[in-house]
């Protein structure tokens, strides 16, 4: 999902019509007035200099996606202009070499191989041509090279905004799923490694939880979604138990929604052996990890219905057709629609098998035709996010259906407010209310 300072994003195309994903009357019909500034509180500072990074990216990133695809290269060319990509900055006292030196010498300096570089001595000029380097052709990125340089990426998001995790007891296990590849689930415990206490006994309760990245990049090895589910453990006092579930476009819609209910059956069947009270279950998820909670827990209920005390869902996009994007908070941050709606048509063609799944509800959850009998939800949105429409939609629908939500927006934030603890208060607020949201789960 798209969002400021977001990780970088995979399978970005040109928008396909196909793909019905936005109401473009919808799109026009929320043109905020000129004077607008997004809400009555403007974006925070922290969030406001990353955009303008940001900004360049998606706009440089469209065009050369349009260009690519109806062969212009003056528009990519053009696209470089307009939102340069940021300077790499050269090493204190280095000067770029001359072009005739780099041609000659193919190391970029002046000096003939084998002479030192004060020696004035002249060898023989030698009749034969210069032979000309060959050109390498270029590679183009593997997906998985692609994810790799997201997770080095991540990692220095991490040391810079974020906030590291404790060092918890940490239980991996493999969870077999039918007719789906088998998914990787870890359990984040409360107890630190070393803690006297890490032997007792007792049950604690338990949250499945799935982490967000449009479908298609994230993981639970990824930094800040590690450190995230250690400290909301260790603060909550619970097991987080995180989904590593597959990623699109390699397996589309519904393999990790199947992969998730797989992991609740799971988690309910072997909870005593676990340490965790089956009783006292949660799930969670951001972004496109929320909509895969949701869809879990409305399979969940028309199925096996294991009890669950919560849904905890984070920014999460409930509708694939794209019916609820609001495009007001992307004007306000100066990022042209038909930009944010590219990029949006984009997460659910990579994701999606055909169009006609965007309103499967366990793809958009918001259009099931029923939402009573779900577990009671708590839903944080960000005032300046395209998704806040969604989540507040989803919690009326579960009200509308004599079910319990909360709705909170956080004013001045972003889609990927979460991430940024060591650098945004607000960020810090938003992790105790998750926090106060998971320990209900002990009864408080």
């Amino acid at each position: 999902m798209p969002g400021v300072g977001a990780r970088p994003t995979l399978g970005q195309g040109p928008a396909d019509d196909r793909w019905p994903t936005v109401d473009w009357r919808i799109a026009r019909s929320r043109r905020p007035a000129p004077t607008r500034t997004g809400g009555p509180v403007p974006l925070d500072p922290f969030f406001a200099d990353r955009l303008r990074t940001h900004r360049a990216y998606l706009v440089r990133s469209t065009l050369q996606g349009f260009a690519k695809s109806r062969g212009w290269p003056w528009l990519s060319r053009l696209a470089v202009k307009i939102a340069p990509p940021p300077a790499t900055p050269r090493p204190q006292g280095s000067a770029a070499p001359s072009a005739a030196a780099s041609e000659k010498s193919g190391v970029g300096t002046a000096v003939t191989q084998g002479q030192s570089p004060g020696s004035t001595q002249k060898e023989p000029a030698k009749k034969t041509a210069p032979a000309k380097p060959k050109k390498k052709p270029k590679k183009k990125p593997t997906r998985a090279a692609h994810r790799k340089a997201a997770i080095a990426w991540d990692a220095k998001e991490l040391a810079a905004v974020g906030q590291a995790g404790p060092d918890v007891r940490i239980e991996e296990h493999t969870v077999a799923v039918a007719g789906r590849p088998d998914v990787r689930v870890r359990i984040y415990y409360p107890e630190l490694v070393g803690d006297p206490q890490q032997d007792d006994p007792r049950s604690v309760p338990a949250t499945l939880a799935f982490y967000g990245g449009g479908f298609r990049i994230g993981g639970i090895d990824y930094p800040t979604t590690d450190a995230g589910f250690r400290l909301r453990a260790v603060d909550a006092g619970i097991a987080v138990v995180a989904v590593d579930y597959a990623l699109a476009p390699e397996h589309k819609f519904p393999t990790a929604v199947e992969q998730g209910v797989a992991a609740l059956g799971w988690l309910a069947d072997n909870a005593e052996g676990l340490g965790i009270d089956p009783a006292r279950l949660a799930i969670s998820g951001i972004s496109a990890g929320g909509n895969i909670a949701a869809s879990v827990a409305l399979a969940n209920r028309d199925g096996r219905n294991v009890p669950l005390r919560l849904q905890l869902l984070e920014v999460p996009v409930v509708d694939l057709t794209g019916r609820h994007i609001d495009f007001a908070p992307t004007r306000a941050m100066g990022v042209p629609t038909i930009f944010a709606i590219r990029e949006m048509r984009s997460v659910a063609r990579t994701y999606l098998r055909e169009s006609a799944d965007a309103k499967n509800p366990l793809a958009s959850p918001l259009l099931a035709g029923s939402h009573a009998g779900l577990p009671p939800a708590h839903i944080l949105t960000a005032e300046f996010d395209a998704l806040r429409g969604e989540g507040a939609a989803y919690g009326a629908k579960i009200r509308d259906a004599g079910g319990e939500a909360t709705v909170v927006r956080y004013l001045g934030m972003t889609h990927d407010t979460p991430v940024f603890l060591g650098a945004v208060p607000a960020a810090r607020r938003w992790h105790r209310d998750v926090v106060t949201a998971l320990r209900t789960l002990h009864g408080d």
